[in-house]
């Protein structure tokens, strides 16, 4: 019989961090800046290291081998994702994917163009647009609510005209943590010829997107956030990727996840990525047994297993938080409505707070982590910072116990 909640058990069985010697002890609530990586993604880079340490692509056994599991993880990943295998490259982050996309816009735009930001994101989905300013580029800030951090889409629509060409914005923010509606707002742009590029790197790891359904031209997100190796994911449509100017090596231009990564394949990471889609077939396999499954439908059952595993572990700490009078909490307080990742202002500093809860065991973060526009937009001084308390579906019941006990200690 299919399994109707995450068996938290197995799951835990699958990170070797959880038997470290040297983690035992610790509650691990920062997330948002890493995951910890599955066994199948360290198998695999240990497999490549060891065995296949070679060029790839070549004549001979290793070579072909080598190749084979980098194909391996964009065609399985791809296909989880709802893309083709050809739309989906790896390169050394998300900043820098975004990065060089931006040059590539910065190519096929002319002045007078408009590009629409937001003070919600993460800096590596705003500030490489913003710098097109500097080309003649039109850039335009989509605002969210001060009070409560909400990005409305009816303020989108107002800064849209007929010089609107791409909308950048995050599927969830690294410290509002509120889910924006994203097929919504990816569809309508279509419907007006628009451009979107989607910063998942906040949502992903709490369940693979479907980014076929979701309708994003661009989607980023990165692997080391989702239990694999350092590598940044990006989706593009085949119609934009035929759009923009090839920023890779000229000899590669007709190769789509080649065009966007000017900078050499990291061989063995790559290959490592399929690990991530081991991982999430052996959830799948466990839970649900189906193995006829497409692709794409065992990754939607397990991203629904995961965010039902967190929401039910997120509600309870944000009702508890909620009732304090000590702390502001950031963003939405129904947990259905966002990501466990939760940033908290206080009157010490966030960093301080972050310090004082690492003697108890919690391993979380305090800081502006790259947000800085989003906590101005919010009153906070980035300087301050906020306690960011992010985990994901490995975490446990008692996990946050022993948070709610270390923070009333704390604060």
């Amino acid at each position: 019989m299919p399994l109707t909640a995450l068996d938290i058990d197995f799951v835990r069985a699958q990170f070797p961090a959880f038997n470290e010697a040297e983690l035992r002890g610790q509650y691990f609530f920062e997330n948002a800046g890493g995951s910890y990586t599955c066994r199948h993604v360290i198998d695999r880079l240990t497999r490549y290291y060891r065995a296949r340490k070679v060029q790839p692509y070549g004549a001979y056994a290793a070579s072909q081998q080598a190749g084979a599991e980098m194909d391996e993880a964009r065609d399985r990943l791809a296909a989880m994702m709802g893309v083709a295998s050809a739309c989906l490259s790896f390169g050394p982050s998300t900043t820098a994917n975004t990065y060089v996309l931006a040059q590539a816009f910065a190519e096929l735009l002319q002045p007078g163009d408009v590009i629409v930001v937001t003070n919600q994101d993460h800096e590596a989905n705003s500030g490489p647009w913003r710098r097109l300013a500097a080309r003649g580029i039109s850039v335009r800030e989509w605002q969210m609510d001060p009070d409560t951090g909400h990005l409305d889409p009816g303020s989108l629509w107002q800064l849209i005209d007929d010089k609107t060409r791409l909308v950048c914005f995050p599927h969830c923010s690294n410290v509002v943590g509120e889910i924006n509606p994203v097929r919504e707002i990816c569809t309508r742009l279509r419907e007006k010829g628009i451009w979107s590029c989607v910063d998942g790197v906040s949502y992903a790891p709490h369940g693979l997107p479907d980014i076929g359904a979701l309708g994003a031209d661009i989607y980023l997100f990165s692997a080391y956030k989702t239990y694999g190796p350092h590598q940044g994911l990006m989706a593009m449509s085949p119609e934009l990727s035929d759009a923009l100017p090839n920023q890779g090596h000229y000899f590669n231009a007709g190769v789509p996840y080649k065009r966007f990564t000017p900078a050499g394949p990291d061989h063995a990471q790559i290959a490592a990525c399929a690990g991530i889609a081991d991982y999430l077939d052996a959830l799948y396999l466990h839970h649900f047994g189906n193995a006829a499954a497409s692709p794409v439908q065992r990754a939607r059952a397990v991203h629904d297993l995961m965010r039902g595993h967190e929401t039910t572990l997120l509600q309870p700490l944000l009702d508890w938080l909620r009732a304090r009078n000590d702390l502001r909490l950031l963003g939405p307080v129904q947990a259905a409505d966002r990501a466990p990742t939760v940033a908290l202002v206080h009157h010490r500093a966030g960093a301080d707070l972050a310090r004082d809860l690492a003697a108890h065991g919690i391993m979380a973060g305090g800081g502006s982590f790259y947000a800085d526009r989003a906590l101005q937009a919010l009153g906070v001084d980035p300087a301050h910072g906020v306690l960011r308390l992010s985990f994901v579906h490995y975490s446990s019941p008692a996990d946050l116990e022993r948070l709610k006990t270390a923070l009333e200690q704390c604060l």
